[in-house]
């Protein structure tokens, strides 16, 4: 993917992703986002971010995050979401998460933080056990 090879880095990350390698299916996630060897298509590339979200995969985490701010692919931006999606891909080690965190927050509510935070920690307990 780095050389720009996107035919041949589908067909090597898509057996992976399929199988439920979490790096894998967030590279898939990037390639649909962002138009990379196949149609750009912002549900599919949400659905893979997800998928490798669940799995506790930081990078796709933020994409989930994003999504979800932005509501490309979905019927309307969701913040509490994404908020909850940055500050866990935060938790994992995400470097630029802490900022998409920040400017999430100062579009919300009082009561959309603490609903986030609520969701933050129903899945921060299974998600990161240790952290």
């Amino acid at each position: 993917m780095e050389e720009g090879r996107f035919a041949e880095a589908k067909d090597a990350f898509w057996p992976l992703a399929r199988a439920g390698n979490a790096d894998a299916e967030e590279l898939i996630g990037v390639m649909y986002a962002l138009g990379l060897g196949v149609e750009q298509d912002h549900v599919r590339a949400f659905d893979w971010y997800l998928r490798s979200a669940m799995k506790g995969h930081p990078g796709a985490q933020s994409g989930v995050g994003w999504y979800y701010e932005v509501g490309l692919g979905m019927p309307s931006p969701d913040l509490v979401r994404a908020y909850m999606w940055y500050v866990l891909s935060a938790i994992g080690g995400d470097p630029d998460a802490a900022i998409s965190q920040e400017e999430v927050i100062k579009k919300m509510t009082p009561d959309e933080i603490e609903h986030a935070n609520q969701l933050v920690n129903d899945y921060r307990v299974w998600m990161y056990p240790f952290r």
